[in-house]
């Protein structure tokens, strides 16, 4: 799955609990086994509980354990591509392996090693049972492989004369090379670093006096090479400051791109995992050679903003179809320009697109310096939205209803692919109808994908929001369970919850980016 709802819209917020009540008498029957400290394996995953945790932690030197629960779908989800991995590094006799533990089963265990939500993943490195590392790679065969074999091996490869060096960089389209003058400084220690999470790059490392003169070098630096754009970046070395591990991270990644990304089913997972604040956006035909030729003022324009702003071109009739309708555009839109700001999605047009990279530049410049309104998708209203029980709400209407002072208003923002918000649809409706005479109370509904609101980001499906009468422009958001009879105490309670005992609970994480009606990769 992408990242591609950074523009698509927010994605689901947490799934309702009603799986994490496991069936006590199964729990308790695992619970109450007297189990051995012999170690099975199902699929190369080494099975693991109470009494053969220690025993594993001994005889493996680098040991990822996940900790997942049966009933969790993401736990189900990410099984084969555990067990592949496993079995990747068992046949290439790594000394990485890969271990599970159900933590709903071994409460001690995850009691221990404080897991909160599934699947949770740590890496147990020569034992160590006091600290593990957190997984920080990506959740398919191929990132955890990768990941592991960064642990397991040097994170870098040493480059010790020109010929090598030169084999190295020309080995494919993008390396990075940390040139130290004492590879056991603490700059080179923090690049070597960097080099074990960043696994979807190569990384090489050099000494030799020789290889800083060949690269025109003098001090530490690391070097981005590439077979793209600028052939050669230098990141210098701060003597006084040193390496910052994360703003080596963020620089490699924005200078990894291309000056002009092309939207991809391959280049999606680039394009928002190198977290740049604002996208620019060329919707166009492909097949429009017309269209094609507008790319040249858009590369034109890119140059100026690298790091701050990644321009992208959207295929209106290919991989970029898909998001069209989360811009309230059609194919036939193009060719058109959107600027999208990440932090809270909000979108930016010309008013009249102009595809001269002077006028890029300054419809850019405009938006960075606050002087551009976003543009704010609405629907129109249905006829009938405020004739049932759950009112219909657009956006040019919101305002008028939800900040009504003599209402109180309940607002439920949803996606109509979010699985949640389907799972609750009667749950809301219900509550409706027993509200519905109610003066001064209004149960309502927005659907976030086709409409926007100026001063409230939605970040997750479903966010529900409580808008109490009176002055002052006042939203509460509710967080608690969603079924009708807390709904009804919520709202009963003026916007409050009464006060109850804290109830212990292992979550499950919220779901995964990207799920949405369209497959975007």
């Amino acid at each position: 799955l992408v990242l591609s709802l950074a523009w698509l819209g927010p994605v689901s917020g947490d799934e309702d609990k009603d799986e994490e009540v496991v069936e006590e008498e199964e729990k308790e029957k695992k619970e109450d086994e007297v189990l051995s400290d012999e170690i099975k394996e199902e699929d190369n995953v080494l099975v693991l509980h109470k009494h053969n945790f220690a025993r594993a932690l001994s005889e493996h030197q680098l040991l990822l354990v996940e900790f997942y629960a049966p009933w969790c779908g993401h736990c189900q989800q990410l099984a084969p591509a555990f067990a592949q991995a496993a079995t990747e590094l068992r046949n290439e006799s790594s000394p990485a392996r890969l271990g599970k533990v159900d933590a709903t089963a071994q409460t001690a265990l995850a009691t221990e090693f404080g897991i909160t939500s599934y699947p949770t993943l740590k890496l147990f490195r020569d034992g160590n049972r006091t600290h593990p590392v957190a997984y920080t790679g990506r959740m398919d065969s191929q990132g955890i492989v990768r990941w592991m074999q960064r642990r397991a091996g040097p994170s870098a490869t040493l480059l010790q004369d020109t010929d090598t060096a030169a084999a190295f960089v020309n080995s494919q389209d993008l390396v990075v090379v940390g040139f130290f003058k004492d590879l056991r400084g603490e700059a080179a220690q923090a690049f070597l670093e960097v080099a074990a999470e960043m696994v979807d790059m190569t990384f090489g490392v050099a000494e030799a006096a020789e290889l800083f003169q060949a690269y025109g070098l003098s001090a530490d630096t690391v070097c981005l090479f590439k077979k793209f754009d600028e052939r050669q970046t230098n990141f210098p070395v701060d003597p006084a400051r040193g390496l910052d591990t994360a703003e080596l991270t963020q620089l490699l990644r924005v200078h990894s791109l291309q000056l002009v990304m092309e939207f991809t089913n391959e280049t999606s997972n680039q394009i928002f995992s190198a977290k740049i604040p604002h996208h620019m956006l060329l919707f166009l035909n492909k097949s429009s050679s017309e269209q094609l030729s507008l790319q040249d003022g858009f590369r034109a324009a890119a140059g100026g903003f690298r790091g701050e702003v990644l321009f992208v071109v959207v295929d209106v009739t290919g991989h970029g179809a898909d998001v069209l309708p989360f811009f309230g555009m059609t194919p036939a839109d193009a060719p058109t320009l959107r600027l999208v700001k990440m932090e809270n999605n909000r979108k930016y047009q010309m008013e009249q697109d102009d595809f001269s990279d002077s006028a890029i530049r300054t419809f850019i410049q405009a938006v960075l310096d606050g002087k551009v309104k976003p543009r704010l998708l609405s629907a129109e209203p249905p006829e009938d939205w405020d004739t049932r029980p759950v009112k219909v709400l657009v956006g040019k209407t919101f305002e008028q209803v939800a900040f009504d002072e003599t209402k109180n208003v309940f607002v439920k923002f949803y996606a109509p692919w979010c699985p949640h918000c389907q799972a609750m649809a009667a749950a809301w409706e219900e509550l409706a109808e027993r509200y519905k005479d109610r003066e001064d109370i209004v149960i309502a509904e927005m659907d976030s994908t086709a409409n926007e609101l100026e001063n409230i980001t939605i970040h997750g499906f479903p966010t529900l929001h409580y808008f109490p009468a009176g002055p002052g422009r006042k939203m509460i958001e509710y967080k608690s369970t969603r079924d009708v009879e807390t709904f009804s105490k919520f709202l009963d309670n003026g916007g409050t919850l009464p006060v109850e005992p804290p109830v212990s609970e292992v979550r499950e994480q919220p779901p995964c980016p990207g799920q949405s009606p369209a497959p975007a990769g």
